[in-house]
């Protein structure tokens, strides 16, 4: 499985950002697509999550009503739509798929190599 990010960049508080994910090699066990976040000094956290076929989603606390994921199962491709971004919101950006919806680092199956958001204040 290979998963390539990009969209990342600097942006100010309140302002918004959208992160793609491009997506190949994916098994029958690739059944979802996950956004993971590690800022700095901090453990990776879960963001949000998709499921490919009927698209169910799953988002952290802290994204709840801000960010949106999504997928385009014709491009392969997994967006997250970043709005109203803070400034705890900077971290390098991970995307990341998975058997089923999940919610911990450790149950990813593979790692793209990260985009880096940074929001100035």
């Amino acid at each position: 499985v290979q998963l390539v990010e990009s969209g990342g960049g600097l942006v100010q508080a309140g302002g918004s950002l959208r992160l793609s994910c491009a997506v190949s090699g994916l098994t029958t066990s690739d059944n979802a697509m996950n956004w993971f976040r590690q800022g700095p000094g901090k453990e990776r956290e879960f963001v949000a999550g998709i499921r490919w076929r009927e698209s169910t989603k799953l988002y952290a606390d802290s994204v709840k009503g801000r960010f949106t994921i999504s997928r385009d199962a014709a491009k392969y491709t997994v967006y997250l739509q970043m709005n109203s971004l803070k400034p705890e919101d900077t971290a390098v950006y991970y995307c990341a798929s998975s058997r089923g919806l999940i919610n911990a680092a450790v149950a990813a199956r593979s790692w793209g190599q990260g985009t880096q958001v940074t929001v100035s204040s």
